[in-house]
C-alpha cells in the first residue's frame, strides 16, 4: 500500500485524517494507521477483532457496541485505554498491565449509577470513543481504595509508669511510636498539590528525558571524532525542541540541531555551534570529540516505572516540577489535618478589645493558629473557653465534630482551675506528662470523642516551645507525614550560663557573627523574646557550664517549619 508508509509524515492522499478525534484527545495515543506496519498495538487489535466478532455472534441482540449503539443491552462492548489511570496507586500487582486492568476493574465496580450516566453520555460517532476519556478524575476517585485510617488507641499517650519526670527524648519517642495518621485521602491535580502529603508512592509515568536530546545548539552526527580537522556534509532539515527530525541522517553527515531537540536517527553526538565553521552545505570542526558529547541520554534523570517519591512525603515546589516532568497529572494525598486551637481561662480577652484589671489579652491563640497554618494544616479557631467545666466540655464536643486534632493552652496541670486535665481524666485517656524541660513542664494529652487533644501550658513562651518540640512532629504524623526531626547546628555560645542536671532547657536565641546569643530573660511570660529570637538553643539534660566559645546546639525556627 504505497500511500500508507510507516512514517506518518509521508502518508497522504488516502482521504482520512491521521488521528481520530479520540486519539487527539488522549495524550500519547497512537495513530490507527500504525496498523499498516508492524507493532504490538497492531497485533493486539488484529487478534482482538476476531474475538469481538465471536462475542457478537454468540450473544447476538444481548450485546451492544458503545457509542455506536445505546448502552441499553445486558452486555456493552466499549473501547478503553487502561493508561488513563495512574497505576502507581495500586500495589497489588508487580506487572504494570495487570495493575492497570485491576485498577480499572475497581473503578468500574465502584461507580454509582450517576457516575455511569456521566461516563456514557457521549454522542454516537462514526469514529468511536474511549470510555472514560476526559473523565479520569471521576474514574480515579472511584478507583481509590478506602484509606480512612483507624482511630487512635485510647492509650496512645499513656507513658510507662514509675517516673515522675519524663525526659524529652522519652516523650518524643513515645509519640513517634504510638501516633498514626488520622486523615483520609483524596486525589487532586498536581498543580494544587504543593505542601500536601503523599498517601501513596509515586512512580514515573514517563522517562525523563523521554528521548535522547541535545544539550546545546549545534550540529548532530554519529561520533566519535578523532583528533584533527574534520569536514562533514550537512543533511537537509533541522531538529528543534517540539519539532523532531523525522528522517535518518546518513553516515558521515551532520544536521542542524537546537537545544532540547531529540537526537535524530543516525546520530548520537552534538558539537557546539561555536566550535564549528558552517556553510550552507558543510561544517568544519576540530576533534577529538567523544561519542555522546553534548547529548543527554533518554531516561538519564528518571526511568518510566522508577519510584520517584515515597508515601508520607510532603510535596515541595521542586517535587511538583519533578513529578510534572515524568508525566504525573494527579496525586493521591492525605486530606488536610484540621487542627482546632482553643485558649482557656477567665482572665483572657480577645486582642484589640478592652481588658479590665486582672485580665490579659490572649496571645497564644493567634500564635498557635499561625503555627498550624505554617505547618501545612487547616487551622480551626475555637475561641476562648471560660473556667467552666461544663461549658468547656460542650466546646470540646463541637471541636471534635469539626477537627481531627485539638491544641489547647492553659488548664493543663492539676490545679483547681485546670479543667482541661480534669475533663480528659474523665475520658480515661488522660496522660498528664510532667516533662523534664524548661520552659513548659506540664503537658496534658488525651482523646476527646476519639480526637487527640494536646493541652499546652498557658504561658506564651512555654506554649510555643511545647508546640515546637511536641505538637509540630505529632501533628505531622497525624496528618500522614513522616516524623520531622528538627535539624540542629553546633555553634559557639556567646553567653554564660550554669545549668543544673535533670531537665533539658530551651533558650530563645539568635545567631550573631556565627555565635548563639540568648534573650536577656528566661521568663516564660516574656513573649517579646519569641519575636526577638530566630531559634532555640537546646541545653542537654545533664549539668553544663556554658561560657563564650562553648559548643551548643542551635535549632533555627525554620527547622520547625516556621
Amino acid at each position: 500500500m504505497p500511500h500508507l508508509p510507516r512514517k506518518g509524515r509521508a502518508r497522504a492522499d488516502h482521504g482520512l485524517p491521521e488521528f481520530r478525534a479520540t486519539d487527539r484527545a488522549a495524550p500519547g495515543a497512537f495513530s490507527p494507521w500504525q496498523l499498516s506496519g508492524a507493532g504490538a498495538v497492531g497485533g493486539q487489535v488484529i487478534m482482538g477483532l476476531p474475538t469481538l466478532s465471536r462475542l457478537r455472534h454468540h450473544f447476538g441482540q444481548a450485546l451492544s457496541v458503545w457509542p455506536f449503539q445505546p448502552p441499553d443491552r445486558p452486555i456493552v462492548l466499549a473501547e478503553s485505554y487502561f493508561s488513563l489511570l495512574a497505576s502507581a496507586h495500586l500495589t497489588d500487582h508487580a506487572i504494570r498491565d495487570a495493575a492497570q486492568v485491576s485498577l480499572y476493574a475497581r473503578a468500574f465496580s465502584n461507580l454509582t449509577p450517576g457516575g455511569w450516566d456521566s461516563l456514557l453520555a457521549v454522542d454516537p460517532t462514526p469514529e468511536g470513543w474511549v470510555l472514560g476519556l476526559g473523565q479520569a478524575t471521576l474514574l480515579q476517585e472511584a478507583a481509590m481504595p478506602d484509606l480512612t485510617p483507624p482511630p487512635l488507641r485510647n492509650d496512645c499517650f499513656a507513658m510507662p509508669q514509675g517516673a515522675h519526670w519524663t525526659p524529652v527524648d522519652e516523650a518524643l519517642a513515645h509519640l513517634r511510636t504510638n501516633l498514626t495518621a488520622v486523615t483520609g485521602t483524596e486525589e487532586i491535580p498536581l498543580l494544587q498539590a504543593a505542601g500536601r502529603i503523599l498517601a501513596t508512592p509515586v512512580t514515573a509515568n514517563r522517562s525523563h528525558p523521554p528521548y535522547a536530546n541535545a544539550a546545546v545548539d549545534g550540529y548532530a552526527f554519529a561520533g566519535p571524532l578523532s583528533t584533527g580537522a574534520h569536514t562533514l556534509p550537512l543533511h537537509p532539515g533541522r531538529a528543534a525542541a517540539g519539532s523532531p527530525f523525522a528522517g535518518t541522517v546518513p553516515p558521515g553527515h551532520a544536521i542542524r540541531i537546537l537545544t532540547g531537540a531529540n537526537i535524530p536517527d543516525g546520530t548520537d553526538t552534538v558539537v557546539l555551534q561555536e566550535d564549528t565553521a558552517a556553510s550552507a552545505t558543510h561544517i568544519a570542526l576540530h576533534g577529538p570529540l567523544k561519542r555522546g558529547a553534548n547529548a543527554r541520554r533518554a531516561g538519564e534523570d528518571m526511568q518510566a516505572g522508577d519510584d520517584i517519591l515515597p508515601a508520607r512525603h510532603r510535596l515541595t515546589p521542586a517535587d511538583l516540577a519533578t513529578l510534572a516532568a515524568c508525566g504525573t497529572g494527579t496525586v493521591a494525598v492525605h486530606r488536610l489535618l484540621r487542627v482546632g486551637v482553643l485558649s482557656t481561662g477567665d482572665e483572657l480577652r480577645a486582642p484589640g478589645g478592652t481588658a479590665a484589671p486582672g485580665q490579659i489579652f490572649d496571645a497564644n491563640r493567634a500564635m498557635l493558629l499561625a503555627d498550624v497554618a505554617r505547618w501545612g494544616h487547616q487551622p480551626v479557631d475555637l475561641g476562648i473557653a471560660p473556667d467552666d467545666r461544663q461549658r468547656l466540655g460542650k466546646i470540646l464536643d463541637d471541636a471534635a465534630s469539626r477537627c481531627d486534632a485539638i491544641l489547647t493552652s492553659g488548664g493543663a496541670s492539676a490545679g483547681d482551675e485546670d479543667h482541661m486535665s480534669a475533663l480528659l481524666q474523665g475520658t480515661g485517656s488522660l496522660a498528664l506528662w510532667r516533662i523534664a524541660m524548661k520552659p513548659g513542664r506540664p503537658l496534658a494529652l488525651g482523646l476527646w470523642q476519639g480526637k487527640p487533644v494536646f493541652g499546652l501550658p498557658g504561658n506564651p513562651v512555654a506554649a510555643q516551645v511545647c508546640a515546637l518540640i511536641f505538637a509540630h512532629p505529632a501533628l505531622a504524623v497525624l496528618a500522614g507525614a513522616d516524623w520531622p526531626a528538627p535539624q540542629g547546628f553546633t555553634v559557639p555560645a556567646a553567653f554564660t550560663k550554669s545549668k543544673k542536671a535533670g531537665r533539658r532547657e530551651y533558650l530563645r536565641a539568635r545567631l550573631t557573627d556565627g555565635a548563639a546569643v540568648v534573650f536577656a530573660s528566661e521568663g516564660s511570660g516574656r513573649v517579646s523574646g519569641l519575636s526577638w529570637a530566630t531559634g532555640l538553643v537546646a541545653l542537654p539534660d545533664a549539668a553544663a557550664e556554658i561560657a563564650p566559645g562553648t559548643s551548643v546546639t542551635y535549632l533555627p525556627f525554620g527547622s520547625f517549619g516556621l
